[in-house]
């Protein structure tokens, strides 16, 4: 097979949109992205779910590779060579902001709060970071790098994050006083990354089009690279399909012969969708990496104090409400065991998603070239610690070496973000309060 030496020619030769090139042209068969020399992809996304977790059925008992994995991690018990835990780091930063303000929006900027006027619980009131977070200072290196740069830079995925712009609902910021909004609509994501169009009734043309121009190349790319396509269209004819659905009921309630009510904000309803719209949001994210349309990612699971009622686990009481309850509660114990287990399961959900799906290029699998971080504001929710804040990686895109548990007893987790930096290869001397960085980027973890 002729190898094609330059997207200028790709386009040329098969006459398809630019829409399409950009996914086609990271298919190996053609050729171009393997004469380009890029170097290997490396990916992060940070996992977000609130209110701590449990400590005694989170944290291993056991250090090494031998370590055990306790009831809410269990979720991930098959990718144990492919994870690592992370205990003893904590966010040291002080200032303004009750702990879940500062445990959501320092996490990620390592750095304190502006002082401001939201006011929560009885601590003073705060406004929003005062500096960048990592996966944005990583995003802006990476984009600066002709050979790293990809269409989007990062994606910010959100799963029922409420409207309200505060503290309490920002864990990415693009610059001091810069916080970045989540996208938590999937239809919203997914016009973001297919659309292009003005609305959501022009979604089927564009689906067509995107079907004509992978025609157009199907004779030239291998057997492998026509499945990864088919699987591509498969998930995005789903997507139109639901949107179609939804513009059929808005044109059956314009005849139903009086006039539809405007209904408040109906959080059950969108409570109880939300296992639906972790899944459509983490495919529609498993998609955006096979066609490289970024190599960094936010998935924010509600927010800090978060609220949801998990009925689809039989629990009725607010996430936030119960981990406020002592652990003499037994009840609540046993249901916020169960809440964090669930949110583990979204983070199987997806490891298992890149695990399946082949790298374009050829080098293994999205899980290969990723690591996912799950973390959280708070290490234990009724004491509001934020001592102990659970990280956990799985997959080896940052190149550390995973099957671990390690104890690192007390260090800044600014030390922690600089490693993910140096991991993406940015070296950093500090980042976030260079107060909490004097000792440098986290020691063995890397292979």
């Amino acid at each position: 097979m002729k190898s094609i030496s330059s997207r200028r020619e790709f386009l040329l030769k098969t006459g398809v949109s630019a829409a399409a090139a950009n996914y086609l042209l990271n298919l190996p068969s053609l050729g171009w992205a393997a004469a380009s020399g890029t170097p290997k992809k490396k990916r992060l996304v940070f996992i977000f779910s609130p209110n701590g977790v449990i400590p005694k059925h989170f944290w291993p008992d056991t250090l090494g590779s031998d370590f055990d994995i306790k009831r809410i991690l269990q979720p991930l018990a098959d990718y144990k060579s492919r994870m690592l835990t992370l205990h003893g780091v904590c966010n040291k930063i002080n200032g303004d902001g009750d702990g879940h303000m500062r445990g959501i929006g320092c996490l990620l900027t390592g750095i304190e709060l502006f002082p401001g006027d939201v006011q929560g619980g009885s601590d003073t009131p705060a406004g929003w970071s005062k500096g960048i977070s990592i996966d944005q200072h990583i995003k802006n290196h990476l984009q600066s790098n002709p050979e790293t740069q990809t269409r989007f830079g990062s994606l910010e995925f959100g799963v029922m994050v409420p409207k309200r712009a505060d503290t309490w609902t920002r864990l990415s910021y693009s610059g001091p006083n810069q916080p970045v909004a989540p996208v938590d609509n999937p239809y919203q994501m997914f016009d973001k990354l297919y659309g292009q169009t003005k609305n959501r009734e022009l979604l089927g043309s564009v689906l067509d089009d995107l079907v004509a121009d992978f025609q157009r190349v199907e004779q030239m790319v291998s057997v492998e690279d026509r499945r990864i396509l088919q699987s591509h269209l498969e998930m995005v004819r789903e997507l139109e399909q639901e949107l179609q659905m939804e513009n059929e009921l808005k044109e059956k309630t314009k005849t139903v012969g009086h006039a539809v009510p405007m209904l408040p904000a109906n959080v059950d309803e969108v409570n109880d969708n939300m296992p639906q719209i972790s899944k459509m949001q983490m495919d529609m994210m498993v998609s955006s990496f096979v066609a490289d349309f970024a190599r960094v990612a936010t998935f924010q699971i509600t927010n800090a104090v978060g609220e949801p009622k998990m009925r689809w686990l039989d629990i009725s009481e607010g996430h936030h409400h119960l981990s406020h309850e002592p652990d003499t509660n037994e009840d609540a114990y046993e249901k916020l065991i169960k809440i964090n287990t669930w949110y583990c399961e979204q983070v199987a959900y997806l490891t298992k998603r890149l695990a399946d799906t082949p790298e374009p290029d050829g080098s293994g699998s999205l899980l290969d070239n990723t690591t996912l971080v799950w973390t959280n504001e708070l290490g234990k929710g009724n004491s509001h610690t934020r001592n102990n804040i659970p990280f956990v990686l799985v997959g080896e895109g940052c190149g550390f070496k995973m099957g671990r548990a390690l104890d690192y007893r007390d260090v800044p987790h600014n030390r922690l973000l600089m490693s993910f930096s140096e991991a993406m290869g940015i070296p950093v001397k500090s980042f976030g309060n260079p107060e909490f960085c004097g000792d440098g980027a986290l020691t063995d973890l890397i292979a």
